[in-house]
């Protein structure tokens, strides 16, 4: 005899948390690839999230690495974090500042900024690179501001240990934690690095949320989520992140900002505003980057 009112199959997809599946599209950047998981094309933004990039893992040989030339932004502020290796970063700003694991390069493009990404310290070892690139939209009312660099230590982040999890706060708050990293908006970003036999509950306050596996395997309110996987959340306040394997998870998360239109590395509310970044990029009234005089065209114009 059954008490059950509901197949199991159902019982589980409504005690889920879980909205959607996103598994990235794989791009090519020449010396190594990355996994695109946002924007998706039933899910362009979570929160203020409107880009999140899986680089690597890669490995490369000596004197090769990652080699971004100068390339320009606007409208967003870009989150670079690594797990493995180092990028150095150079910007309009005259900012020259290398990157390692743990560390967070917040650059704030507001109006308008140029950066390069260039190997580190390391480019004459065999070296590794494994990270993640991501973007959050600024406030309509902010998308103007004045550019910005800030480098933040790794050991300036906030980090816990709850149910075989231990949780890094890269930006926002979290389980009475508070990061020092800036935000613009209602944002969440967290590195969970899980145990083998880990169980643990979230409790969220944002309005949207969504986990990416970067490695291993993690079971999300009774269900499995592989890696390379983001789930998007379905509203609820609390979920229960248990695992079999050892796992690395990303959160992210945050209010949402509204509609916003991208070409290539701008991104605004206002096409006109995109048309006028395209103008400036191909008639070079954007400003250089010190000491690196390279850049890469417009892909309409490459």
């Amino acid at each position: 005899m059954s008490f059950f009112s509901c197949e199991e199959a159902e019982c589980r997809e409504q005690d889920s948390h879980i909205r959607l599946r996103i598994e990235p599209r794989e791009k090519d950047l020449g010396e190594f690839s990355v996994r695109r998981v946002l924007p998706a094309a039933r899910q362009r933004m979570v929160g203020p999230f409107v880009f999140f990039d899986h680089m690597g893992p890669a490995e490369f040989p000596p004197g090769k690495g990652i080699d971004v030339r100068p390339h320009p932004h606007i409208g967003i502020a870009t989150i670079t974090y690594l797990f493995e290796g180092e990028i150095l970063h150079r910007d309009s700003l005259g900012v020259v500042q290398p990157i390692h694991p743990g560390a967070i390069n917040l650059m704030t493009a507001g109006h308008g900024i140029v950066h390069s990404e260039r190997p580190g310290s390391d480019l004459n070892e065999q070296s590794k690179l494994h990270g993640i690139q991501s973007w959050i939209a600024l406030p309509a009312e902010q998308q103007e501001i004045a550019p910005d660099f800030t480098h933040y230590a790794a050991a300036d982040l906030p980090q816990w240990e709850d149910g075989g999890v231990t949780f890094r706060l890269i930006m926002g708050e979290l389980a009475g934690h508070q990061s020092p990293v800036k935000t613009y908006s209602r944002t969440l970003y967290a590195d969970l690095n899980v145990d083998a036999a880990a169980e643990t509950r979230i409790a969220l306050q944002e309005q949207e949320h969504a986990l990416y596996v970067a490695e291993g395997a993690v079971v999300l309110d009774g269900e499995a989520v592989p890696s390379g996987v983001m789930v998007v959340l379905e509203g609820g306040d609390e979920v229960v992140l248990t695992a079999s394997e050892a796992a690395r998870v990303l959160l992210i998360g945050g209010d949402p900002l509204g509609e916003r239109h991208m070409y290539w590395n701008f991104v605004s509310n206002s096409l006109e505003r995109i048309d006028k970044a395209k103008a400036d990029w191909r008639e070079g009234s954007f400003p250089g980057v010190p000491g690196d005089d390279e850049f890469i065209p417009l892909p309409e114009d490459a």
